[in-house]
Formats: structure tokens, C-alpha cells, sequence
């Protein structure tokens, strides 16, 4: 997910190094803070790939600066990213989290929907933290009040979740229908 963040921010502009790691913390540090030790080599990676392109510039003090753009690999890398992302990326929440914070990237409607149908998908198929011969246990069902707890913010959040994908999904369903019919509809050139 660092990668998928680095291509992000990078599609939206040009960054400095630290610009780019106050807006990766900004997304996710509080879960999963972002060390110099995984960026920084993650940046070097995404350069040696072709993928970012990294240029020094004057600093506003001494220190040159060193500022990190998108090349045009590095843009179809994420977009192919965005269109197919790991079943990780689905499934685990807060790399749902950032894979949704760039999926606005992507240029169709339509292609957008797949992938929150995905979400959906993993989100209707009964789940629970705590199994009870081979069932989900229901939070109605649970002793302890701690998993009850948990059960209970994880059916909340669930439902809220699920009625934002409806939502969205029948947004961007009637934004690619309306796209469809605009390029099918007939211009001045065509019968």
C-alpha cells in the first residue's frame, strides 16, 4: 500500500520527500505510521522502475531538495493498480482505506463500480472475528462484553459502509449509463 500511496500523491503533483511522507502519515500514520526506513527504499524501487522520477532542486535554505514526479509509466501503473487490486486491498480495511482515497483516479465511472463491487462482494458474504462450530457468533450471541464490543462497532460500521456503497454504486451506475448513451447517441456526422 506504501507504493499505491507514493503513485497517489505523485499523480496529483510533484512532492518533496517529507511533503510526500506528511501526506502518507496524514492518510494512514495513525494506523500504520511510515518509517524513512520503508519510503524511502520504496521510492528508490518505483525510480530504478521507471515509474517516478526523482530531480534535485535548490532548497529554500543550503540543502538542495529533492522533488519526486510521476513519469507516464508511473501513472499507468497506478491506474492498473486502481483497476485491479489485490484481494488484500479489498478485504483489509484500511488498505480499502487508501485504495479508495485514489480511486477517484480512475477515469470511468464504470471502472470505478467494479471495484466497490468488489468491497460489496466481501462485505455480504457472512464474516465474523469469532467462530462457534464452523458459524459466525453474532454479537446477540456473545458473552464476553469486549467481542460483544467489537462485534457490535464492526456490524455498525459494516452497515454504514454497505449503504454508502449502494449509494455510490447506483451513482456511478447512472453516470456510466449516461456516459454510454451520450457516445451512442448520434451526432451531426452520424445517422
Amino acid at each position: 500500500m506504501l507504493e499505491l500511496s507514493i503513485l497517489g500523491f505523485l499523480y496529483e503533483r510533484p512532492l518533496h520527500g517529507y511533503e510526500l511522507k506528511e501526506r502518507i502519515q496524514g492518510l494512514s500514520g495513525h494506523v500504520r505510521p511510515v518509517s524513512d526506513g520503508a519510503l524511502y527504499p520504496a521510492i528508490t524501487r518505483l525510480v530504478k522502475n521507471g515509474l517516478v522520477d526523482s530531480h534535485t532542486e535548490p532548497g529554500a535554505g543550503a540543502a538542495p531538495r529533492r522533488t519526486l514526479s510521476l513519469t507516464d509509466a508511473g501513472r499507468a501503473e497506478l491506474l492498473a493498480r486502481l483497476r485491479s487490486p489485490k484481494d488484500a486491498e479489498i478485504t483489509d480495511g484500511q488498505r480499502f482505506f487508501t485504495l479508495l482515497a485514489f480511486l477517484g483516479l480512475l477515469p470511468g465511472p464504470a471502472e470505478q463500480a467494479a471495484v466497490l463491487r468488489r468491497r460489496k462482494a466481501f462485505l455480504d458474504a457472512p464474516a465474523s472475528f469469532f467462530y462457534a462450530e464452523d458459524a459466525p457468533v453474532r454479537a446477540e450471541d456473545e458473552p464476553d462484553p469486549f467481542r460483544r464490543g467489537m462485534l457490535r462497532i464492526a456490524r455498525a460500521t459494516g452497515t454504514e459502509e454497505k449503504a454508502w456503497l449502494a449509494e455510490t454504486l447506483d451513482d456511478l451506475d447512472r453516470r456510466a449509463a449516461a456516459s454510454e448513451g451520450a457516445s451512442a447517441a448520434p451526432g451531426p456526422d452520424r445517422p
